[in-house]
């Protein structure tokens, strides 16, 4: 396994993540097995949310990497706060509910401090001041290491860069979804913010999962992307592990978070990086296979 510093934080995270979200609903056995495993194979960033699964992922993180917490990193996110019905949920950026947030996401990865807190969405209009003060606080606090946002709007990305000492931001990135090169890629490397690509693998589309639209890309769009992918994948790499040697190509980014739900799923992320990498000639080309899209809103 390969590593890399995020950001400007002292959090060397393995270059390819576990995305916590794909884990299989109450089958904490097997969810066990699987999160030991990718720890054994050298993944040692496992991101999830209060969100997932009304907060039963971080419940199902938290058992599992109980006995060498001391040895993994573990990212979560706060901001959509569940309702009563505990089915749907509200936008909440404010202090308030972040420094209550945090106690209830330690209390369910059974921890006393989370090394990335992120930010779990946001918008232009939100109490950016106020919800970056929350933060603050609990950095002084020693409840959370670091904190970071997910966001997929420049608009708001670049509000934290100037205001904040976010260390990551998490976004959207693969070949089917490269706005992020049109501005904030080279934003978040020029000032040292580490990028956590998720999506690298565009809901399964580049590795034959049809489908008739992705953004703003048809359906013939979407087969040459899929066909490019697959062309650099017959001798050596999956359509996977080529999907996201792709996303890990960009230098902005620190590491790619794979959803992960099986074993085969595992192996295809650790095999990313195992696999020989792309060249410059087979990037440019799986590059060029599609137009590059841009963000129309948020800018």
């Amino acid at each position: 396994m390969k590593y890399k510093t995020l950001g400007e934080s002292d959090l060397s995270i393995s270059r390819i993540s576990f995305g916590c979200m794909s884990l299989q609903k109450e089958n904490y056995i097997e969810n066990e097995k699987l999160l030991l495993k990718a720890f054994e194979k050298g993944i040692n960033f496992f991101d999830t949310a209060d969100l997932y699964d009304s907060g039963e992922n971080e419940i199902t993180l938290g058992k599992a990497l109980k006995s060498i917490r001391d040895r993994v990193i573990i990212s979560t996110k706060v901001g959509n706060q569940m309702r009563p019905d505990g089915k749907s949920w509200d936008w909440n950026p404010t202090k308030d509910y972040i420094l209550s947030g945090v106690e209830q996401s330690m209390k369910r990865l059974q921890t006393d401090y989370i090394d990335l807190y992120q930010l779990h969405g946001g918008t232009i209009g939100d109490p950016i001041d106020e919800t970056i003060e929350a933060f603050e606080i609990l950095k002084q606090q020693g409840k959370i290491r670091f904190y970071g946002i997910s966001s997929i709007r420049p608009n708001v990305i670049t509000e934290y860069v100037k205001r904040s000492d976010i260390v990551s931001v998490m976004m959207q990135y693969s070949l089917l979804d490269r706005r992020p090169e049109q501005t904030c890629l080279a934003l978040l490397q020029e000032n040292n913010i580490g990028v956590l690509a998720r999506g690298s693998l565009a809901k399964g589309i580049l590795t034959g999962k049809p489908s008739d639209n992705y953004l703003d890309y048809n359906q013939l769009s979407i087969s040459k992307a899929s066909s490019s992918i697959k062309e650099f994948s017959t001798n050596w790499r999956t359509p996977a592990e080529t999907a996201i040697q792709f996303a890990l190509h960009h230098p902005a980014i620190t590491s790619a978070v794979v959803g992960i739900r099986t074993e085969d799923q595992l192996n295809d992320a650790i095999g990313a990086l195992e696999k020989p990498m792309l060249t410059e000639d087979e990037y440019s080309q799986i590059a060029r296979s599609i137009p590059i899209n841009y963000y129309k809103e948020h800018l």
